[in-house]
């Protein structure tokens, strides 16, 4: 079923668009018996489970890891809950998103090359929702953000279909003469209940309407909640810039004020759990995509790299777990976990049921993360990338006949990882290096000049999890045991697909959206059958409306 917009009055009176219901404790939130159902109506024995997804946090982007950004929120959630300290994802959006979907690693489930996971995900693949639904849980599982890479994005109740975009138009530009609207409800382009609020508010208005609608005693709620925050563009809503003052660099303070409106978000949502009778028997888990972008503001200090790199700045995450169903709260998880494994673990969670022919690559890690026990994953595949294959020194020959280190491929095995190619951008970029006006002089910055003829290298990540000491040479038996398997588990990849631009996905051929642009021979002659009674009807084209959307919108601000 598809869960509808509710009525204002029932979520006015604790999240109001321009003061945000901050002051006020989850402590002592007054509980009002609403869409409760039948007071001795038996609750559910499944937990609801709400699973928030930020895009582009960096590693030192919350309190709890020594920020000077502000996030009590997030700060207490997390206190309060379980830690993942040793938690890793993928170094771009689409790759996460889609192994957090499938359970599946790129290498293996053909979304092979980064750039292009939108376009080469297996619509067959098995997904969460398909997968829980089989369970007591809603056959449309309600979820709203930004999607970025799942099939299932279009059952999406509101949704950024790429989410890159103007906070506020909702609007995302690829180029010149390359513009659009990117912002869906369900599966058509969200014109209507667009009135042009800053996305995180908006998201949250719309997850808290969900759970207003729904009764939480009768049935079980899965919630997926993919915040735009804190990718670029920095965009912010004044009142929370007047909080940094104090950070001299525009890009660093803008990012902040971002990070704290995300924070009161949250805040917002928990209340809203509490308040509508969700609270006691939810879990909820936090992530972040993949690491900061240190040039738009993001921060991974002390770890090593950026975004888009395989250094540990670029895939390890902000992550934790909050919930009163934990046996274990208040503690720090340091077991191996990965973003394959919230498919398989929230699942079993919430009593759905795994065919054993899925062949997944995550693990079920819920006792690892509640009740401290080893998690049972001992290594990770961080990427195999046969495309990227850049590095000049890099030969069959460094890597022992066994591997082509000109190949960028990252593994984890226990402590040890290796890193072959050119894992990417590898400076150290300390807070104060936000000190100066401009991301662009690097003064600050630690940079490694003696490593460029490189294509190989070995770390003990638990002894040195900042990568600051290289041992391939001191462990050359290490090195080949894990240069054999890459190797193997090269051999289950399939091909890279890697398609060319396809014009036919600019939004002006597309009534001005961003959006699925495909269209067999029978679709093409329905819709110029329907353009050519539209044309001659003389009704209003997408191009008069989105102008006249834009002109609404600046006379508002």
């Amino acid at each position: 079923m598809f869960f509808l917009w509710a009525p204002v009055s029932l979520f006015l009176s604790f999240v109001i668009s321009h003061t945000w219901s901050v002051q006020m404790s989850w402590d002592t939130w007054r509980t009002e018996p609403r869409n409760q159902g039948d007071e001795f109506e038996k609750p559910n024995s499944q937990p609801h489970i709400v699973f928030i997804l930020v895009d582009d946090q960096g590693f030192r982007d919350v309190g709890y890891h020594g920020s000077e950004i502000k996030t009590p929120t997030l700060d207490r959630l997390a206190a309060q809950g379980v830690k993942l300290e040793n938690y890793y994802v993928q170094p771009l959006c689409s790759p996460s998103r889609s192994q957090l979907m499938t359970g599946s690693k790129n290498v293996i489930d053909t979304t092979c090359h980064p750039s292009k996971a939108l376009k080469s995900q297996q619509v067959s693949d098995p997904h969460w929702p398909s997968t829980l639904h089989h369970s007591s849980f809603p056959a449309q599982l309600p979820s709203t953000g930004k999607c970025h890479a799942s099939p299932e994005a279009k059952r999406s109740r509101l949704r950024y279909p790429y989410g890159s975009g103007d906070y506020y138009s909702h609007y995302k530009c690829e180029g010149p003469g390359m513009c659009g609207y990117d912002l869906y409800e369900g599966e058509e382009a969200a014109w209507e209940q667009d009135h042009g609020l800053y996305s995180t508010v908006m998201f949250t208005r719309k997850a808290i309407s969900i759970l207003a609608s729904h009764n939480p005693r009768k049935q079980p709620l899965f919630l997926y909640l993919a915040y735009q925050a804190v990718h670029s563009p920095l965009q912010v809503p004044a009142r929370y810039l007047e909080r940094y003052k104090g950070i001299p660099n525009l890009h660093r303070r803008k990012y902040a004020a971002m990070v704290s409106c995300l924070d009161d978000a949250i805040l917002n949502l928990t209340l809203a759990l509490k308040r509508y009778g969700y609270y006691d028997n939810t879990v909820i888990v936090y992530s972040s995509d993949n690491g900061g972008q240190p040039f738009a503001g993001g921060s991974n200090w002390p770890l090593r790299g950026s975004k888009a790199t395989y250094w540990e700045g670029g895939i390890r995450a902000v992550g934790f777990v909050h919930s009163p169903l934990l046996l274990n709260k208040g503690t720090k998880c340091r077991s191996l976990v990965h973003v394959t494994d919230w498919f398989p673990t929230l699942v079993s969670l919430g009593e759905g049921t795994l065919d054993e022919d899925l062949n997944l690559d995550g693990y079920d890690v819920w006792e690892s993360i509640s009740e401290g026990y080893p998690s049972p994953r001992q290594d990770i595949l961080h990427n195999i990338d046969p495309i990227y294959i850049k590095a000049k020194n890099g030969s069959w020959k460094a890597g022992y006949g066994l591997w082509n280190t000109a190949i960028q491929a990252a593994l984890r095995v226990g402590h040890w990882k290796l890193l072959t190619g050119v894992p990417g951008y590898s400076d150290w970029v300390p807070p104060q290096t936000f000190s100066s006006q401009r991301l662009t002089n690097r003064y600050h910055n630690e940079r490694i000049r003696w490593d460029r003829g490189k294509s190989i290298w070995l770390f003990n990540i638990t002894a040195d999890p900042y990568e600051r000491v290289d041992v391939s040479q001191h462990y050359p038996h290490i090195v080949k045991k894990m240069l054999m398997r890459l190797a193997q588990y090269n051999k289950t990849a399939v091909p890279v697909r890697y398609p060319a631009k396809d014009l036919r996905s600019n939004p002006q051929y597309n009534s001005g959206v961003w959006g699925p642009w495909y269209k067999d021979e029978k679709e093409q002659e329905e819709e110029q059958y329907n353009n050519f009674f539209t044309n001659h009807l003389g009704k209003t084209s997408w191009k008069d409306k989105s102008k006249n959307r834009k002109l609404k919108r600046k006379m508002k601000h």
